[in-house]
């Protein structure tokens, strides 16, 4: 490959999925922000979502009735840090699995195409599928536990972008975008010198965890 390729993530990792989640799922459930706490595990269960229809329902909603794809903040230096990457030769690809949802699609991809030019967020390939080894990358960063153990037991070197759903996934770890950077820089520094993997794809040992 001519270029050094990172596999992204959208959804906590680029776009503050769980932010933009917590307010919309207070106006759904009818109470108040404040008490739906912000420390969450995948699934959103500590909400009390599933005796409203569960979190299905509730993501439907999102998407088809508030554009959570399209309003979402982004997470603090993303933009930016990917904007540096990409002005270093980084080829960014983007994976995210946003199609669970059947008539939902559209609404989806024209959200996040809009969501990504309005923030001026860098790729050169946007990959819409669940299975993320699949497309390739030199280094994938996600922060759904499911996706970062598959990918690490299909040999795939992994950064987990630390959320409450991830805290007990070991490292490499980044808990903020400088972080991410130093860790992907890193890589692409063994990529070059033809070092990245030497030591097997489970090892992790010569990676900073950031935590």
């Amino acid at each position: 490959m001519d270029s050094f390729i990172i596999g992204v993530d959208l959804d906590g990792v680029v776009g503050d999925f769980y932010g933009a989640m917590r307010n919309i799922a207070a106006e759904w459930l009818g109470r108040p922000v404040e008490s739906l706490t912000p420390r969450v595990s995948f699934g959103l269960e500590e909400w009390g979502i599933a005796e409203y229809g569960g979190y299905e329902r509730l993501h439907r909603f999102a998407v088809t009735q508030r554009n959570l794809f399209l309003d979402m903040e982004p997470v603090r230096d993303a933009p930016a840090v990917l904007r540096k990457l990409s002005s270093r030769g980084i080829r960014i690809r983007i994976i995210t699995h946003r199609l669970f949802l059947k008539y939902s699609h559209r609404a989806s991809i024209t959200q996040t195409v809009d969501w990504l030019d309005k923030y001026d967020i860098p790729y050169w390939d946007l990959c819409f599928m669940n299975d993320k080894d699949a497309v390739g990358a030199h280094v994938y960063i996600d922060d759904t536990p499911d996706n970062i153990q598959r990918l690490r037991q299909r040999g795939c070197r992994t950064i987990v972008f630390t959320n409450s759903t991830n805290l007990g996934i070991s490292g490499p770890r980044a808990d903020t975008w400088q972080q991410a950077e130093q860790l992907i820089m890193e890589a692409r520094e063994e990529w070059t010198t033809g070092t990245l993997g030497l030591f097997g794809a489970a090892d992790y040992s010569g990676w900073d965890s950031g935590a």
